[in-house]
């Protein structure tokens, strides 16, 4: 799946160090007390090389001094060797982030990405980078998505949405790995992200597998609980709480129709376009009379010219008038609230 994302400077250069000789213990006398904290004191303002000169200075005169609370040189010292440790660790842990992403290791950008933001938990591109980590990977997709919350709020929020291409870009991405973590665990908290997702001007909104699984979150989620509490009146006298459920059904279903008229309209392989297109023509057989052919045929052909439809309003009451179908056969996955004119309740069509 393509996403537009620059590569982004973590860590600042660093210098190459050389493997360290095993250091003999030196004798802790003035002479080179002197000569240590001399060196320390000469280079650690200076460059990252001089800066490592005062390192190495300043460990001679702690690892071969005794301790003394009244050496105010070794507490100074004491504090630049703490803050050295501190940035070089995580210098070498951005260094290792930044290979991750160059690498597309996702499991590597989740480890690395938490350890950077055990420090800087606001960090936006680290979270924005963990949260695109779970789009393409689902083992990582859980904790990505942690991560794409956190980044959509610093997001909406102001802070920068580098690396991604575009403000939108990057919401509805983050969105979407939202959406996908949730699919199978708590579908209608997905379709609200899915939703999200497709409405950003991003490229997302132009992706067939977005539809295809906001079909499927549909299905999992209202469709697949209706049809279940559907199934206490096949084979009874129609009644009202049948009917508000029928036409609650029905209503889910028509979004599900539209979200697989989308998935059909921007797939570009035809044995996928042919798949979705099926599916919207078993789906509109359950909600619709006649030979639905020529009906699905020009809602795949315009769908896309209407804008994605908000989650149903679930219908509670019933019009004074209930002889008109459970959807008015729109193309955007809207109801007229009214229940289908049915003489007895009959089997719900199959879940997808």
């Amino acid at each position: 799946m393509r996403r537009t994302i620059k590569t982004l400077a973590l860590a600042a250069m660093l210098a190459v160090f050389a493997v360290p000789v095993l250091a003999q213990k030196q004798e802790c006398n003035d002479e080179n007390k002197g000569a240590w904290y001399k060196t320390f004191y000469d280079n650690f303002k200076g460059t990252a090389e001089q800066q490592k000169t005062a390192y190495d200075s300043a460990k001679l005169y702690l690892d071969n001094c005794p301790a003394d609370p009244a050496d105010k040189q070794a507490e100074y010292m004491k504090k630049f060797v703490a803050k050295y440790d501190e940035v070089m660790g995580k210098a070498d842990t951005a260094k290792k982030f930044e290979d991750a992403v160059k690498s597309k290791n996702y499991a590597n950008q989740i480890t690395y990405g938490k350890q950077l933001l055990a420090t800087d938990p606001d960090n936006a591109p680290v979270n924005i980078i963990m949260g695109l980590a779970g789009l393409d990977n689902e083992a990582v997709r859980q904790e990505s998505a942690q991560a794409a919350m956190k980044a959509i709020s610093l997001i909406e929020a102001g802070k920068p949405f580098a690396p991604v291409a575009s403000k939108d870009q990057a919401l509805a991405y983050l969105n979407w790995v939202i959406a996908k973590s949730k699919l199978k665990s708590d579908p209608n908290t997905a379709i609200t992200h899915y939703i999200k997702a497709a409405r950003f001007e991003a490229d997302p909104k132009k992706n067939a597998g977005l539809y295809n699984e906001l079909g499927a979150a549909y299905g999992e989620g209202p469709v697949a609980k209706l049809a279940k509490d559907y199934e206490a009146f096949i084979g009874k006298p129609e009644s009202t709480e049948s009917k508000l459920v029928k036409a609650n059904l029905n209503q889910a279903i028509e979004r599900q129709i539209d979200a697989f008229a989308r998935a059909a309209a921007l797939s570009t392989n035809p044995a996928d376009k042919k798949a979705m297109t099926d599916a919207v023509m078993e789906l509109y057989k359950s909600t619709h009379e006649g030979d639905p052919t020529a009906a699905v045929n020009e809602l795949v052909a315009k769908v896309l010219s209407t804008p994605v439809p908000d989650v149903p309003t679930p219908i509670t009451t019933l019009p004074a008038q209930s002889s008109t179908p459970a959807t008015n056969g729109g193309t955007n996955g809207t109801t007229t609230g009214t229940a289908p004119a049915t003489t007895g309740a009959k089997k719900p069509p199959k879940n997808r």
